[in-house]
């Protein structure tokens, strides 16, 4: 465990989060749910990027897998999900809606 490896945080201002729902928790279930998406969106795009190195594994290279290695570090330097998320959130580019009970929407 490195422990010299810098931490970056941004402290969030919470009024900020809840200003359009009023609720920490339905903000914090909004932003999730976003996360979520953008990281299928990415693992289908990650699969797409390697399924042309999975179609014929018996002829694997150097070049084949510094490719591969190429793409990987490409995805890990990506923002987080949840950051972007939430970056989304507070910039207003998402929409949500409510739900009732009984399952019609509000």
């Amino acid at each position: 465990m490195n422990l010299n490896k810098k931490v970056y945080l941004v402290p969030r201002n919470v009024d900020e989060l809840i200003a359009s729902t009023d609720n920490i928790y339905e903000t914090t279930v909004i932003i999730t749910k976003r996360a979520k998406q953008i990281t299928l969106r990415m693992k289908e795009e990650l699969n797409r990027s390697l399924e042309e190195f999975t179609a014929d594994a018996a002829e694997k290279d150097s070049l084949d897998l510094h490719r591969q290695y190429t793409i990987a570090q490409h995805y890990e330097k990506l923002p987080k999900p949840v950051l972007e998320a939430t970056e989304e959130f507070l910039r207003g580019d998402l929409t949500f809606r409510y739900i009732e009970e009984g399952g019609a929407e509000v």
